[in-house]
């Protein structure tokens, strides 16, 4: 299409929650805590609306095995410095029993913003996410791009769902923390944009009218990223593992890289609409792995694995060169130990103990970073 081929490079965030050892609950963290970590960490650690959340961020990293040693990393880092604060970090989109009226917000003038626009939809989102930039540094590219890859969210989504408890109930979703989320406003899947110029119409529109301020408050499943040149994923619940984190995202990238192949031989990828992918997002959000996804081209619902390995079918031509086979492939281990949602269920109907939850979720949180 004349634009050349992009970097493809990543990005990870991770939002972790903040627990004290001792009772399990959230905790809202200590000005030291963050005072030693932005020391340790500069800018790669950054504070949320809610005082219980911490979110960390890698480098631009040229691979993903780069996007790994950062993320595990990180990871280590955050466990050191919780721990000497008497405080533990854990990987899930909700925490199991804490009540978000407990929770403190963070002082800044952008959260008290957002607190007087959405009042008690804002305070009330306690929920902890995944997000997974590539980077498509052309404009064009990167909106077209958006389009496509907008029908695979919700296949890479099951996969991720770790948030069925919500203030000490058992939900019935996978992901609880999806329809949390739904709340907002400019969340969810993505309308289509026809060009760059009609999404930043879009954006124009907006500012023009005091809906937003800035596209930061543009909070889709994936948009382009307000000041990166990145496509930004953030539909997934946090997993547990780094494993899981890092095959998330070597999917992401995978499709990203086989719908710009296509898009740059003027192949096109059928585009569906916001309110088809939606439905499949919603059976991903309540059934995770256990559920059928609709195929729209036959019509039909069709088992979720099914979907999976015509993904993985799909994106396996650049798997190899993007190095990611391996990471990839841990989708098999995802469907044979189950999902967090699933391990965490399994906790509680053994022990039917909510705290007992929170301690798996803090050892997972901590697997393979010794």
């Amino acid at each position: 299409m004349g634009a050349p081929r992009p970097s493809f490079t990543l990005g990870i965030e991770e939002e972790f929650q903040i627990i004290d050892p001792a009772t399990r609950a959230l905790k809202a963290h200590i000005q030291e805590l963050f005072a030693a970590g932005e020391l340790r960490l500069k800018d790669k650690i950054k504070r949320e609306f809610h005082q219980s959340v911490i979110e960390v961020g890698t480098g631009i990293c040229k691979d993903i095995a780069e996007a790994r040693a950062d993320v595990t990393n990180l990871r280590k880092e955050l466990v050191a410095l919780t721990g000497s604060a008497g405080l533990a970090i854990g990987a899930a989109g909700t925490h199991p029993f804490t009540h978000w009226s407990e929770v403190p917000i963070t002082p800044n003038p952008r959260y008290e913003r957002i607190l007087y626009d959405l009042g008690a939809i804002a305070r009330g989102n306690l929920i902890f996410g995944l997000h997974v930039h590539v980077a498509v540094e052309h404009d064009e590219t990167r909106i077209a791009l958006q389009n496509a890859v907008r029908y695979f969210l919700p296949h890479v989504f099951a996969l991720s769902t770790n948030s069925p408890f919500w203030s000490g109930r058992d939900t019935g979703w996978k992901s609880f923390r999806a329809k949390v989320f739904d709340r907002f406003p400019r969340t969810g899947i993505p309308d289509q944009y026809f060009s760059w110029a009609d999404y930043m119409s879009y954006i124009e529109t907006l500012v023009k009218t005091n809906c937003i301020d800035d596209p930061k408050k543009i909070w889709w499943d994936v948009r382009p990223h307000p000041f990166f040149p990145t496509l930004e994923f953030r539909i997934c619940d946090i997993p547990m593992r780094v494993d899981e984190t890092i095959c998330l995202a070597a999917l992401f990238q995978a499709i990203t890289v086989k719908l710009w192949k296509l898009y740059d031989r003027n192949l096109t990828f059928r585009l569906y609409s916001r309110a088809l992918i939606s439905e499949n997002k919603t059976r991903a959000a309540r059934f995770g792995i256990d559920g059928s996804l609709i195929d729209f081209g036959k019509k039909e619902e069709v088992p979720f694995a099914s979907l999976l390995g015509e993904l993985l079918e799909f994106v396996d031509d650049v798997v190899d060169e993007l190095g990611s086979r391996k990471e990839i492939e841990y989708v098999h281990t995802i469907l044979a130990r189950r999902t967090g949602a699933d391990r965490q269920r399994e906790v509680y109907e053994r022990t039917q103990s909510l705290p007992a939850v929170v301690d798996y979720i803090l050892e997972e949180t901590r697997y393979g970073l010794d």
